[in-house]
């Protein structure tokens, strides 16, 4: 397990086949709780190749000097990812 929060990833290699690729990630935030957003792909076995793009967010929490996962929230397609953004930026308009 990760001991930084930099150190933290949702790549997973099975069998030689990396089946998750972490394309990139955001801190959102750090400390004793940590809070992720990770792009990924999984990899489609029966036609060789990686997917679209998914997304997810995880939060963490540091025990005994590791971070450990204890919540996650995947987003499945891109057009999720679009009404979780719309809805955000209506709602921080009103501040």
């Amino acid at each position: 397990m990760a001991e930084t929060v930099e150190e933290l990833t949702v790549t997973y290699e099975d069998g030689g086949i990396e089946t998750v690729k972490e394309l990139d990630k955001k801190v959102l935030t750090k400390g004793a709780w940590a809070t992720v957003m990770y792009r990924y792909q999984d990899w489609n076995r029966a036609k060789e190749e990686y997917g679209p793009d998914k997304y997810t967010i995880r939060r963490y929490q540091k025990q005994n000097g590791e971070y450990k996962q204890k919540s996650k929230f995947n987003i499945s397609s891109k057009d999720q990812a679009k009404a979780i953004i719309e809805a955000l930026e209506d709602w921080i308009k009103l501040d």
